[in-house]
Parts: structure tokens; sequence; C-alpha cells
């Protein structure tokens, strides 16, 4: 009898064993993207914390080390190791979803270095004064110094690199074409003309729009505020891009209820200048009006304060958007406000557009801003954006930014990275394409749902962009 139940006890606890073990292996077998629940409420958005000391001697094998959350911690002197960008991984494009033509990211072509450009360009962006001297004698001085010392406070997983290196450019396309976004908007200056710390990037356009083309990429421009912009060099320029880009199979247009398919201009601004000179631009009995002419387009003003809206209305602007990334730091930027904004537009038959991004920090550049800095959260404060914009039932959403690397906007890949003065923020615990991936996941939700509504004021565009 002893023997029968020491034989019992044997294959009762082997039998146990197996079990634990068949668990553990399906535990194992979890996906990755588990790790993304539902987004947390829109009030979860924690104050930065600055962190000047106590950092891990294990820096590369600490994934829940609290290096990730946003603070800034440039200038820690006391760690003498670089680390060197992982090895680029190419997104596979195998099995990705559908592109979503109505996910717009805005995209910035002004980076270089010596190997492409003679001379590094954006990546040794200068530290910018604070407009009160008392403020800014208080923060360092001078400009970044790369490839180690850059102005931004992520680090690329392609490194300083250029916007003229064709392979670059291939692969970002890739990454966006992995994020199922269907158009970039291009930052773009007429030719000979460039912000202050670049140079002209017109010629690029055709490369972008060879490389977009072969991801099934749609590409549309984001005009910014070069020198003396008005309503007549606008026209100029306006029939410049249409006339040179507007054959290429990847420059974009939108259809609209009526069946045009018309170009997309965002104009980042455009409050700048006053309504009376856009209305010359933008409505039929302007003195330089492009309406129901072969330059007619959609015009899509930057909203920032409660009283442009009828700014915008007045200057003939097509629509609206919101462009900053930091939740509060305007009227147009504020989740709460998006509701309000689309209840306006729709009343004036505008289009819509908010602006999402998955966190903001530009203190690389700007030391004396950190209130403004906003947290990523791991990436709650991105989903807690697109859940907001979903909401309102937007004409398109745009995300605050692919590669805007200066202000912290940024969804392309970055990598771990700390120099003897530096240690800069990464996406861990997630891996490098973890905003690439929560992209998808929320243009594919969009996909969905925008198919279940439509309302008169917002015309249907078509999903091969076109």
């Amino acid at each position: 009898m002893a023997k029968f139940r020491r034989r019992t006890c044997i294959i009762l606890s082997l039998f146990i064993l197996s079990v634990f073990s068949l668990m553990m292996g399906l535990k194992m077998l979890r996906p990755d993207r588990a790790v993304f629940g539902d987004p947390l409420g829109l009030d979860l958005l924690p104050d930065l914390r600055k962190r000047t000391s106590h950092l891990r001697k294990n820096f590369d094998s600490q994934r829940n080390d609290k290096i990730n959350s946003e603070a800034n911690t440039k200038n820690l002197k006391s760690l003498g190791i670089t680390m060197k960008p992982s090895k680029t991984s190419e997104p596979s494009l195998g099995e990705q979803s559908p592109l979503n033509y109505y996910f717009h990211v805005f995209y910035y072509s002004w980076y270089g270095n010596p190997q492409f450009d003679g001379k590094y360009i954006h990546w040794n962006h200068p530290i910018l004064k604070h407009w009160d001297s008392r403020i800014s004698k208080d923060f360092p001085q001078g400009r970044h110094s790369p490839p180690d010392d850059i102005g931004s406070s992520f680090y690329p997983e392609l490194g300083s690199y250029s916007s003229r290196d064709p392979s670059v450019i291939e692969v970002h396309m890739k990454q966006i074409h992995s994020a199922s976004i269907g158009v970039l908007a291009l930052s773009w200056y007429p030719p000979n003309a460039n912000d202050e710390n670049g140079i002209p990037t017109d010629d690029l356009v055709p490369t972008i729009l060879d490389k977009a083309h072969k991801y099934n990429l749609k590409v549309t421009f984001h005009i910014e505020p070069y020198n003396n912009r008005d309503d007549k060099n606008m026209h100029e320029n306006v029939k410049y891009i249409i006339d040179k880009y507007g054959g290429h199979p990847a420059f974009y247009r939108y259809k609209t209820k009526t069946g045009k398919a018309l170009p997309m201009f965002y104009v980042y601004d455009s409050y700048v200048t006053k309504p009376e000179k856009w209305a010359n631009l933008l409505t039929s009995t302007g003195s330089q009006s492009i309406r129901s002419s072969p330059y007619d387009g959609l015009f899509i003003a930057l909203l920032v304060e409660y009283r442009q809206r009828f700014d915008i209305l007045r200057s003939g602007f097509d629509g609206m958007y919101t462009y900053f990334a930091t939740n509060g730091f305007t009227y147009g930027s504020s989740y709460e406000n998006w509701g309000k904004l689309k209840f306006f537009c729709d009343q004036f038959n505008l289009m819509f557009i908010p602006s999402v991004g998955p966190g903001y920090i530009d203190t690389s550049i700007r030391p004396w801003n950190s209130q403004n800095t906003r947290n990523r959260v791991n990436g709650k404060y991105y989903e807690n954006a697109l859940s907001a914009a979903l909401q309102t039932h937007p004409s398109l959403v745009s995300i605050t930014s692919f590669n805007e690397w200066h202000e912290g906007t940024q969804i392309e890949r970055a990598v771990p990275k700390r120099t003897s003065q530096t240690v800069y923020l990464d996406y861990r615990p997630h891996k490098p394409s973890v905003y690439l991936e929560l992209t998808r996941k929320w243009a594919e939700k969009y996909s969905k749902e925008r198919a279940t509504y439509v309302t008169a004021h917002q015309p249907p565009v078509s999903q091969d962009g076109v």
C-alpha cells in the first residue's frame, strides 16, 4: 500500500510539473503587442522629472530604468562611454496593413552631415537664447557639436544622417509604410530659400517623390513661412509646385465630394499674414485668386488661438490643423478644444485636421522651455492624443512628426546613447519601432471607424490618395 501511495505521489508530481511547464511556455509565446493596453484617461499627463544624478551603472542591461522618462538628462559628465547606434533593422513589408491615406505625417528634409553636405546641418543647431536676457544668462550658450552632441534629447537609430542620402530616404519611406501612414507632409521652402539654420532643399523633392512612390506613399506640401510670404508669391509658388511636381504619381490629391482631385497645402504660421492678403489668393473674387483655375487646391491654415477661427474663414482657407504636439500649449493644440473646433468647421464646411504627437521636449535647443515638455509615458501620451482626435470624427489626422528631432516629437526609430556629457532619452522598455507600431494600430482603427460615418461637409478621400 505504501508503495502504491509513493507511485501515485510521483505520478501526480510529474503531472503538476508538466502542466506548470506548459503554462510557462505559453506565457513566453505572448505577442509583443500585448504590452499595449487601452489608452489611459486624457488626464494622465504627469509632469516631467529632471534627473541629474543616480544613473545606474548597468545602463545597457536595465530595460526598466527611468532614463526613458522624458527627463532632460543633458550635460551629465559622470559617464565616459559612448554607445553606438544599433544596426538599423528595416521594417518588413511582407505583412503590412493597407496604407491609410487619412493619416498624414509631417516630414523634415533639412538635416545634413559632412559626407553628403560638406558640413553638419541642423544636428548642430544653436542653443536659442530666451528673449529675457536675465533668464537667458542662466542657461548654456553656443551650439551643438555632432555627431555625439546633437540638437535633440533623443538619438536617431540612423545617427546624424543627411537628408540627401538616398539610403536614408529609403529607410524613412519604409518606416512610414510600416506605420500604415499613407501621406507625408513635406516641409517646403521655395527654391533658393531655407530656414535660418539650413540650406535650400527643394532639389530633394524629386528623390523624395520617387522613393515615396516605391512604397505607394503620397507627398503633400507643408509650406513654411519663408521671407516676405504674401498672396502674390504664394500664387507663384503654388503654381511652381503643381507645374513641377503635380504630374508625379506620388503627388497627393484629395478627392472631394464633387469628384475633383485637388492638391492639399498645409500653411505653417498662416496667421502671420493678414486675412485680406489670403483672401486675394483664396477667394474667387481675389486679385490673385487660384480658385477654379488649374492651380486650385485645398489650403489648410494653422490655428493657434481661439480668435483665429473667423480669420481663417475670412481668408478663404479650406480647413485648419493644430500642428503642436503639446497638449495645453495653445488653444488649438489642447485636446479639450478639438470638439468645439470640429463643430465650428462643420458649421462652415471646413476640414478639421487635429495634429497628434508622441510627446514634446525641446530643451536641447531651448533649455529654458522645460515647462512645455510633455512626457511620452511609454506611448500613453500618443495614444491619448490619437483617441481624442478620433473622437471628433476628423476629416484627416496629422502626426507631428516623423522626424522633428529638435522638439522631440519624432516617431522615427531612436536608440539609447550616452557620451561623457550627455545621456539621450530613448523608447525603452519598448523597441525603437514602438511609435511606428502604435501608429499602425491606430491607423487601422481610424480606417474602420471612418468608414462608419459620413458628414455633409466632409467628402471622402479615395484610398489610393488621388
